[in-house]
């Protein structure tokens, strides 16, 4: 029996305890699925949370962790066109609802769910896709065009924020963003914002109000540390998106949204469905195509090295964390 090298947890709990690079048998790609010869596998913080027990998940016996990665498909299950194998391909959520992630040499996903990657994209770039760009691309579009409109991305530096920034330049938007450091302003405005304001600052809704007559969209990583300036800044009839919960649970100003008509959209991807999955990641690959996106700030480890990656994640280091697997030619 063929095996692979594998980073897996059989019981959550902390990175050093419980993860562990084993081998086991190489996994067969089932009807409407592909096998992917994975060449770099990206952690997210969703990753980290369930390894850790955080979110809680049930375990099939074991779990692959990381649900973004890239490589080369090398294997077709019943139903899908074997001309894809030898197809460079992005992946996304590969480890959710199976026991299957990326951090392992082969990783088994339905067949939609490894994408085709251009020509020219690095499998660095590729491996960050994933999550971070699906979320943002359906935060920016899901509710219509932002041509010519005023964007807001609060968190403009981060993995989700920064190509948020990018998504909407490439959709034609006028585009802010909020940070909290000079060196996550900086990041932010390399990826396009047109300005980076720190949100702690008595001045930011102020300066925001002067640089936009009131913001159209704004896509939210706090809406508990925001709210407030969210409702201040918004224009009539503005969609503020959230994706995240970080800071807990907000106390809305409702008589400020209600004056403006605000709507609140609450972005989960694992509750996205199928229709709304596929549109974002053509988003994503259309604007990979028009060579819209680039390299975020990363570092790397090796598989073996898996432990000290999430932790690297979990202590939030301002930069996207890589996990190299297997030598792939592009």
């Amino acid at each position: 029996m063929t095996t692979m090298r594998a980073a897996m947890y059989r019981t959550t709990g902390d990175a050093a305890t419980v993860l562990e690079v084993v081998e086991v048998p190489v996994p067969e790609p089932g009807p409407g699925q592909v096998r992917v010869r994975v060449a770099v596998s990206a952690i997210n913080p969703t990753d980290v949370k369930i390894r850790s027990g955080f979110t809680p998940r049930p375990i099939d016996g074991y779990q692959i962790p990381h649900m973004d990665g890239a490589g080369v498909i090398d294997a077709v299950g019943e139903g899908v066109d074997p001309a894809r194998v030898g197809e460079r391909a992005w992946l996304l959520l590969a480890a959710h609802e199976g026991r299957q992630g990326t951090a392992a040499e082969f990783c088994v996903v339905p067949a939609g769910r490894a994408i085709r990657l251009p020509d020219g994209i690095s499998w660095d770039l590729a491996a960050t896709l994933g999550v971070p760009a699906v979320t943002a691309a359906h935060c920016i579009f899901a509710s219509g065009a932002v041509a010519g409109r005023d964007v807001l991305v609060a968190g403009g530096a981060g993995a989700v924020g920064r190509v948020a920034v990018q998504l909407a330049r490439w959709g034609g938007a006028r585009v802010a963003a909020t940070i909290s450091t000079p060196e996550k302003a900086s990041v932010a405005l390399a990826a396009g914002a047109h300005i980076a304001v720190d949100y702690r600052d008595a001045s930011a809704t102020a300066r925001l109000q002067d640089w936009a007559p009131g913001f159209h969209r704004i896509v939210e990583v706090s809406l508990a540390a925001n709210a407030a300036l969210d409702a201040e800044i918004a224009a009539r009839g503005a969609v503020i998106v959230v994706y995240s919960s970080d800071g807990g649970d907000p106390v809305l100003p409702v008589r400020s949204s209600l004056l403006r008509s605000l709507t609140y959209q609450y972005v989960l991807l694992y509750n996205l469905t199928d229709d709304a999955l596929r549109s974002a990641t053509e988003r994503v690959s259309a604007a990979l195509e028009e060579q819209a996106l680039d390299m975020p700030p990363a570092i790397r480890f090796p598989l073996e090295g898996i432990a000290a990656a999430h932790d690297a994640v979990e202590a939030r280091v301002p930069a996207r964390v890589l996990v190299d697997v297997a030598e792939v030619r592009p």
